[in-house]
């Protein structure tokens, strides 16, 4: 008996540590004293920032001037405003970021979107695919600036490129599909929840947020305005989608809820940090990428990149961030790429009107609302 309760003294112990994290952590104090805005991470857990490729060559000025890149070559949709210069060192450079290695379809190189016997010619799909990328990273750097206003470049942010989302790779590692619907069982509909799952952080909140929430236009709620709410986008089952979205967000980054929230008060806009609004703007500039970018090619998409419901691969915030509060730590990637900042900036959302966090300085006015059903163009 003695020698059952030494044993039980010690795993009883050893297995109500199990879910400790042990080791030295990391405090960042991120908000006013006394508020608790504060980032607590394991040292050894911080991730590290991912290599960027250097320029192809060097650009310089005067291979700005001359031809544009529309007037030298066929069927130039996108970047025919550029000089040929430009033209052929962006092209040079997104094969690295997107397609590199030895030449052919199935494994990279410049034939992995052209037929080499006809440049021009948009018989691979992955040209297709690669044309609407093109204007949706200029959509990015025109646009959603109010997103990552905070990623300081003289002021600009540090912009997108291929390179953010790919890292080398044809389709972006982290990516989601529409999940497939469970089958009601005798012990009624688990609608996603209780199974464990990476994309919510291994929480029992349905593992599928984003079909609800990165896509469409669903309003983005926990609080009912009014006692026992029924009918209405706070409903419990709703609620617990937004906890999973913000779940991911806070793994996607690698941060804490007070990153942006006030625990005082999650809702109270006048008590977060502005890092929340460049989460509102993140919310919705990932929407306009999935509805007017990605699923706005339909077809195009072949039977091997699309999910088991026919819908296909979409990003996250974990597409571009990888785990890192500011993708690739902060790298002003679009200095040295000139031709992927769109001419023309196109309407973004509006702020909420109680959207006043504490650093309001900081935060972005908007310009106008915006439909993002509408398809680009």
């Amino acid at each position: 008996m003695t020698r059952k309760l030494k044993l039980l003294a010690l795993v009883v112990p050893a297995l109500m540590l199990a879910g400790c994290e042990f080791g030295t952590k990391v405090v960042e104090q991120v908000g006013p004293r006394g508020t608790g805005l504060a980032q607590v991470a394991q040292k050894r857990n911080l991730p590290t920032v991912a290599q960027v490729p250097a320029p192809p060559y060097e650009l310089t000025p005067d291979m700005l001037e001359g031809p544009r890149a529309r007037d030298t070559y066929q069927n130039v949709q996108v970047l025919g405003d550029i000089s040929a210069d430009e033209f052929n060192y962006t092209m040079a450079a997104l094969t690295e970021w997107v397609s590199p290695a030895d030449g052919t379809v199935e494994n990279g190189g410049c034939n992995y979107c052209h037929n080499p016997e006809n440049m021009a010619s948009d018989e691979l799909y992955t040209k297709v695919v690669a044309r609407k990328m093109l204007q949706m990273t200029r959509a990015i750097n025109a646009t959603w600036t109010p997103h990552f206003s905070n990623s300081n470049y003289a002021g600009k942010g540090a912009g997108v490129t291929c390179w953010t989302c790919h890292r080398g790779q044809p389709v972006p590692v982290a990516n989601w599909t529409e999940s497939v619907p469970t089958p009601p069982t005798i012990w009624g509909n688990k609608n996603g929840q209780n199974t464990p799952a990476r994309s919510v952080a291994f929480a029992s909140l349905p593992y599928d947020p984003f079909s609800a929430l990165l896509q469409g236009k669903n309003e983005i709620r926990v609080q009912g305005p009014r006692t026992f709410p029924t009918g209405h986008e706070a409903s419990i089952q709703k609620t617990e989608q937004t906890y999973g979205l913000m779940m991911h967000m806070s793994q996607g980054l690698g941060v804490n809820c007070t990153y942006c929230h006030n625990s005082q008060n999650f809702a109270n806009w006048s008590h977060s940090r502005v890092q929340r609004v460049n989460a509102w703007y993140g919310i919705r500039m990932v929407r306009d990428v999935n509805d007017n970018y990605i699923t706005a090619l339909g077809n195009t998409w072949p039977a091997n990149r699309v999910g088991p419901n026919g819908d296909p691969r979409k990003v996250n915030c974990t597409t571009c961030h990888r785990g890192i509060s500011k993708p690739l730590g902060g790298v002003p990637m679009l200095k040295d790429y000139p031709a992927l900042k769109g001419p023309v900036a196109g309407p973004v959302p509006a702020l909420p009107a109680e959207a006043v966090p504490i650093a309001a300085a900081a935060a972005a006015t908007p310009v106008a609302a915006a439909d993002t059903t509408k398809p680009a163009a």
